[in-house]
């Protein structure tokens, strides 16, 4: 066990109680995660930063109380230690809704995923209601800065760097042309709340429900941004009729609260596959990046799918003609 962690557990007089410390599967950050189990008690997990932490100041921190006002499911925050970079956060267990599907009836299926499709309208509303600058996600935003940084991050390290391709300067200007048209359109959207990672493995299922983790870098953008990460998600395959269904349920919830505008189904969905264009081009990118970088390979499976989702969305629309004979130069599968 790592040092610290022994006496973040000494610190809090855990040590004596303590059965066995189990390594839990980390995310794509420099984070470590592990287990304890007790003698008596349920278990915690504790999060091990690279190095000191200031929970003063934590984005993580700062959104869990955020989401507990809206209010959203989402793991407590047990005890810390600044001085070791050490996290206790409630044990929600190892079942992610990607996981738990495969087990699901198509009733439980549905419900998860209304479920889920609730949480982000709710984050949507009652975030524009408790909008506050205390709160970081309301101080960054998917604006045409980020949202182009995504694409040339997805140019440099999924098509150069994981595809091997070699861009000519004509090449790399009409990617930043067509760029320029989708995040300019996607940036102009009024902005709500956004989790910024809302897809299966991000959701837990603990005690029959759906609980919300890795949402340290939430921020403001359209409302279709985490719509697009759940229903277009590269871990999961969704049917067009659940993906229809999902989407009209959105609008249902969202277009009857008081206020609501109106809007029609198919700008919508126009809307919805844009994003889904940029947030699945985004997640190539992070694959290449995980792989080529950091020798990371666990992400290379989720590219085939990913890679579908881009080639629907560029033979939907007419527009993204230029943009599909682009990436078909370095990206055969999308022709």
């Amino acid at each position: 066990m790592d040092d610290r962690l022994t006496r973040y557990l000494e610190q809090h007089g855990l040590i004596a109680r303590v059965q066995q410390v189990v390594p839990l599967t980390g995310d794509a950050s420099d984070r470590k995660y592990f287990r304890v189990l007790f003698k008596d008690g349920p278990p915690v997990v504790l999060a091990l930063h690279a190095g000191p932490i200031d929970v003063d100041v934590m984005a993580f921190v700062a959104v869990a109380r955020l989401l507990a006002e809206v209010p959203l499911p989402v793991p407590a925050i047990l005890h810390h230690s600044n001085q070791l970079g050490v996290l206790g956060l409630e044990d929600l267990g190892d079942v992610t809704l990607q996981a738990h599907l495969g087990a699901a009836s198509r009733a439980e299926h549905a419900a998860l995923y209304r479920q889920a499709v609730g949480f982000i309208a709710t984050l949507q509303q009652r975030g524009a209601e408790l909008a506050s600058d205390a709160y970081p996600p309301y101080r960054v935003a998917f604006d045409v800065e980020k949202l182009g940084w995504e694409l040339e991050f997805f140019v440099k390290h999924y098509v150069m760097a994981y595809r091997g391709a070699n861009l000519s300067p004509a090449a790399r200007d009409g990617f930043r042309r067509e760029w320029a048209g989708i995040v300019d359109e996607l940036a102009s959207e009024p902005r709500v709340l956004c989790h910024r990672d809302f897809h299966s493995r991000n959701l837990m299922l603990h005690d029959g429900s759906l609980y919300i983790i890795d949402f340290q870098d939430a921020r403001m953008g359209p409302e279709t941004y985490d719509l697009a990460s759940l229903l277009r998600d590269s871990y999961v395959d969704l049917t067009p009729s659940q993906v229809d269904e999902l989407l009209a349920y959105f609008l249902a919830l969202t277009r009857s609260q008081p206020g609501a505008g109106h809007v029609e189904a198919a700008e919508f969905r126009r809307r919805f596959d844009l994003m889904t264009l940029q947030r699945n081009l985004k997640a190539l990118g992070t694959f290449g990046y995980q792989t080529t970088a950091r020798g990371n390979t666990v992400y290379i499976q989720y590219i085939p799918r990913t890679l579908s989702y881009v080639k629907a969305n560029l033979g939907r629309y007419a527009r993204f003609g230029r943009l599909q004979d682009l990436l078909a130069d370095a990206v055969p599968e999308l022709r």
